[in-house]
């Protein structure tokens, strides 16, 4: 079997896309453990342990834990061992990279679909149809009224519209038509019939449970409809699972109908569960209808292995590999994604072993075909490596791929970081014990004192003005999405936290809550989504004693993009770019900067919440390889105020549904921008002196802002001209003519993220709302021009006067969050006004 070694090592090292699971529940759910192994229900589970498959999986799962072989021994391991690490353990095991969650499923105590994302690196939803119904008829129609069929609908498809486009990472709709009427659907049901369908189904009572075949199909031919709007696939249960459930509907050739309706031919339907027993009728669907996929979850691992090779041989005996895709349908137990994964990988190999055998493919096609199998096919076919980015821990939508590495909290872990960014923009963090973080933490949160949102970058107290003080007290409340093990601390794991009254309830000072405001207000109003990138630039200095005094100078003094100032330094960034790899950070370029010393990092474009969530996690690997190096890394605006200075520049582009619709398209475009992206970007530039009060928060940020040093003095704009403070770009590979996004020069590093973004998104608002029009770009040095053009603020007294009188941000922003502020600017121009060398300490703070 020497000469299957390679085909062997290609199945057990890809990682795993999971296109089908259900949520874990709690170890004292009521739902009974044995149910891991078996879909028996009732009187039959006291016959469940004599099954093939529960023999074999409690031997591997005992064998995995090192536990007793026993459903006693196993049970009791997992009590002792708590749902946290058994999950790890498991994940871990599984090698699964994204899962897809139907959270459909009433099961006691289940965990929510965020609490799964400490375990894989990508959590996406599957949404279920009947789920939704269900819920809004048990629900009073609105205003009291009865509810009649156009009511209904209206809800229901605008429910399941706005789902699919803010809810939390939906990757496509799901329906149970077979448990409760069949898979003979019909497309064409009448108004008539729907309306005697649905009064069927209210006076059965409440919890309503749609079982009347007219109004499922009814159902399902909306949804589908949704579906085709937003190019979602739907995964169709299909052949065996409960009692509840006539197999003989369950064959998927009751679909013919469906397949054959013109208006869906381009819907993708996914048949799950490998339709067993009627595999063999999938296989025979998949290849003649180019709508129709597959998937062999259920019917792995709850079978036989001869079951098992049999299935999934029957499911390849005609369908193209490109359309079968692996699950584990995974459910309430860690265990079950664990097996789903395992004997996946012991029947797919051996599947394809003996296709190469039998001489239908060889070993290369093979291993080809594991890679599509397990992973290629569904990340295509779920857009994946579209969506990845765009799961925020809210709501987002991002066309850019995310590179899938395995992210589940480890067993050596001694120590969580919970990290948060001020409205000072100075990154702090509370660290708990990693037990403490799992057991209370992750759903809790921990206290913090309302005064750490009024908090300057000289004196760690609320500022005054700013309507916070040590009374009072907010929980930081740990974002799974964005917790790593810490690459230069490998015992360690770091989180970022959102603000929050109470568990689920956003405390109105959280910078990352506004951003998310104003996101939802650009796509709920315009349908368009911010993708961000930050230019990082940062000083590296070294420590002397000069006269018995600490100073701390420049690294080098190396010219820009100067080959020894890399080499001088590529020790340092040898480590910065593998652990902003593993932080999924991506990393675009870098090079020496014109400063001495002075480097530059570009971090890869992504949806707004995570390219700033990114910056934080960049100026963290910065500054810790820095010290690892002995060195001091700091992002201050003027470090030396006889040299360059420090910019975070960013990089905005508009998107609507996958498309850079910053960009124009067509004849008649202005700029190579399009009319969004032109009023957008006039919102912006109308509102910049105000912007500034977020994006250079510091009376130091001012003295970088300076004419003919490329950091946008004017307020203005140009094409590719980097004195403007605006800049249209075209980088390679975009059309001549065209231009893909714009650059923000007056933006530094030490803005909060969250905050600068925020402020751009709504100053961007303004400007879509107003159809506002840019001027004339400038296509010279504006200081030529500094006669015509206004001056943008020369210190943080102007850019807080300009914002005291701008009005937009106070709805978008939020009030009582602007109000601190404001405050904390004040005592920023107060202090340091009094105090002309204290910015020489700001580079312990940035």
């Amino acid at each position: 079997m020497e000469k299957y070694a390679e085909l062997r090592k290609a199945v057990e090292k890809v990682e795993l896309v999971d296109a089908h699971a259900h949520n874990i529940v709690s170890l004292d759910s009521v739902f009974p453990f044995i149910r891991c192994f078996t879909e028996a229900d009732g009187d039959a589970l006291s016959y469940a342990t004599h099954s093939l498959c529960s023999k074999r999986s409690l031997r591997e799962i005992a064998e995995l834990y090192g536990s007793e072989v026993s459903l006693s021994g196993v049970e009791e391991y997992r009590r002792r061992s708590g749902l946290q690490s058994i999950t790890s353990v498991c994940f871990k095991a599984a090698r699964i990279a994204a899962i897809l969650i139907d959270d459909g499923i009433d099961l006691d105590k289940k965990q929510d679909t965020q609490w799964h994302r400490s375990f894989a690196p990508i959590v996406g939803r599957v949404l279920r149809i009947e789920n939704l119904a269900e819920k809004i008829l048990d629900e009073e129609a609105p205003n009291g009224s009865p509810w009649t069929l156009d009511v209904f609908t209206t809800i229901f498809v605008g429910k399941l519209k706005s789902d699919v486009t803010v809810a939390d990472g939906i990757f496509g709709l799901k329906s149970i038509a077979a448990y409760r009427s069949g898979l003979e659907i019909n497309t064409n049901v009448s108004r008539q019939d729907a309306e005697e369908g649905l009064a069927e189904v209210l006076c059965a009572g409440k919890p309503v449970r749609i079982t009347n075949k007219n109004f499922v199909d009814y159902i399902f031919t909306r949804s589908l409809e949704v579906a085709l709007c937003f190019d979602l696939p739907m995964q169709l249960h299909t052949g065996s699972s409960e009692t509840d459930l006539d197999l003989r509907l369950a064959n998927p050739l009751h679909l013919r109908t469906l397949l054959e309706d013109k208006r869906f031919s381009k819907c993708r339907i996914v048949l799950l569960h490998a339709s067993y027993p009627f595999s063999k009728e999938a296989s025979y669907l998949a290849s003649v209808y180019p709508q129709v996929y597959l998937d062999f979850g259920l019917a792995i691992p709850k079978l036989s292995i001869n079951g098992m090779i049999s299935s999934v041989k029957e499911l390849l005996e005609l369908a193209p590999v490109k359309k079968v895709m692996f699950s584990t349908d995974g459910y309430a137990f860690p265990e079950t994604f664990y097996l789903g994964a395992r004997k996946a990988r012991e029947v797919v190999f051996t599947v394809l072993r003996d296709a190469c055998v039998d001489g239908d493919l060889s070993i290369p096609q093979a291993m080809e075909a594991a890679e599509d199998i397990f992973a290629k096919n569904a990340t295509q076919f779920y857009k994946i490596n579209v969506a990845m980015e765009s799961i925020d821990s809210k709501h987002a939508i991002c066309p850019k791929f995310m590179s899938m590495t395995y992210n589940s909290s480890q067993n050596d872990i001694a120590l969580v970081r919970i990290i948060w960014v001020d409205a000072s923009g100075q990154h702090r963090c509370r660290v708990v014990p990693a037990r403490r973080f799992y057991d209370v933490v992750v759903e809790n949160g921990v206290g913090l004192t309302f005064a750490c949102m009024g908090m300057t970058s000289a004196i760690d107290g609320p500022a005054d003005g700013t309507n916070l003080s040590g009374v009072g007290e907010t929980r930081l409340v740990p974002d799974l999405s964005t917790k790593y093990r810490i690459p230069w601390a490998k015992q360690e794991e770091m989180v970022l936290a959102d603000m929050h009254l109470k568990p689920g309830k956003p405390w109105e000072y959280c910078p990352r809550e506004a951003l998310r405001r104003v996101s939802k207000v650009l796509k709920d109003e315009f349908n368009l989504v911010v993708n961000a990138g930050f230019e990082v630039e940062f000083y590296l200095l070294k420590r002397i004693l000069r006269e018995g005094k600490e100073e701390w100078v420049p690294f080098d003094s190396f010219p820009y993009c100067s080959t020894s100032a890399f080499d001088a330094a590529s020790p340092i960034f040898h480590g910065v770019l593998p652990a902003l790899q593993s932080l999924n950070v991506s990393v675009e370029q870098l090079h020496a900067e014109a400063g001495k010393g002075q480097f530059e990092k570009a971090i890869g474009h992504t949806v707004c919440s995570h390219a700033a969530d990114n910056l934080i996690f960049t100026h963290e690997v910065i500054k810790a390889f820095a010290r690892r190096h002995g060195l001091l890394a700091t992002f201050v605006p003027k470090f030396a105020l006889d040299d360059i200075g420090s910019g975070s520049h960013v990089h905005i582009s508009l998107w609507e549904n996958g498309e850079n619709v910053f960009m124009a398209s067509g004849e008649g475009s202005c700029y190579g921008i399009s009319k969004v992206g032109e009023e957008f970007m006039a919102g912006v530039l109308h509102h910049l002196p105000s912007i500034l009060a977020f994006t250079a928060p510091i009376p130091n940020s001012y003295d970088r802002i300076q004419p003919n040093t490329w950091s946008g003095a004017y307020q203005c704009w140009g094409q590719e001209n980097r004195e403007a403070p605006l800049r249209t770009a075209c980088p390679p590979g975009v059309p001549d003519g065209l231009v893909s996004n714009f650059e923000i020069k007056s933006f530094d590093g030490c803005a909060n993220p969250h905050l600068g973004l925020a402020s751009i998104i709504a100053s961007g608002i303004d400007g879509l709302r107003r159809h506002l029009r840019l001027p004339k770009p400038v296509d010279e040095n504006p200081s030529n021009l500094h006669a015509e053009l206004q001056r943008l603020p020369t210190s943080l007294s102007e850019s807080l006067e300009a914002l005291e009188k701008d009005d937009i941000f106070k709805d978008l922003i939020g009030e009582k969050l602007l109000v601190a502020i404001k405050g904390i600017r004040k005592a920023e121009i107060y202090y340091y006004g009094k105090n002309e060398d204290a910015y020489k300490q700001l580079i312990h703070h940035y």
